[in-house]
């Protein structure tokens, strides 16, 4: 009788099939905690930039700043990589039309716009366009800030 040390090929491919279910199982799972801690990002960075903004407007007599820039910190990019988008509405003036508006089409701010064009990169007007279901907003003046679906 021969011994043999090695693996089968019947073993080789048990091993290869459960590895592949662990890995189609973790890749997905991976992904979307990958998405949601992104999205916590973009979050927590818009809710710090509206803070900076309201303390700009306290030391300004209630000016809204015209660009982030006039912060005057270190502004991060959202955590896809790209700025984060900012409308001083107020400066803008009523008739502004490319606001940011909610499914009934009514302003989601009236004082400035702060939000990031999440993970696809691309926004339109209205939330709920499909477009913009991914954004991270900032929405009824600061009360609501998180995902443009979510409001």
């Amino acid at each position: 009788m021969r011994k043999s040390n090695g693996f089968g090929l019947m073993e080789l491919m048990i091993v290869l099939v459960i590895v592949g279910l662990l890995g189609s199982v973790a890749i997905p799972t991976y992904a979307r905690y990958v998405d949601r801690a992104r999205v916590s990002a973009a979050i927590g960075d818009i809710s710090q930039l509206s803070l900076a903004i309201e303390q700009y407007r306290l030391r300004n007599d209630d000016r809204i700043p015209l660009t982030l820039d006039e912060l005057a910190i270190e502004i991060p990019l959202d955590p896809w990589g790209r700025p984060y988008e900012f409308l001083n509405i107020r400066a803008a003036g009523p008739g502004k039309d490319d606001l940011r508006k909610d499914g009934k089409l009514n302003p989601l701010n009236s004082d400035f716009d702060l939000y990031s064009k999440g993970k696809d990169g691309d926004s339109q007007g209205p939330l709920h366009a499909k477009a913009s279901r991914d954004d991270i907003v900032r929405a009824s003046n600061g009360a609501f800030i998180g995902l443009g679906e979510d409001y």
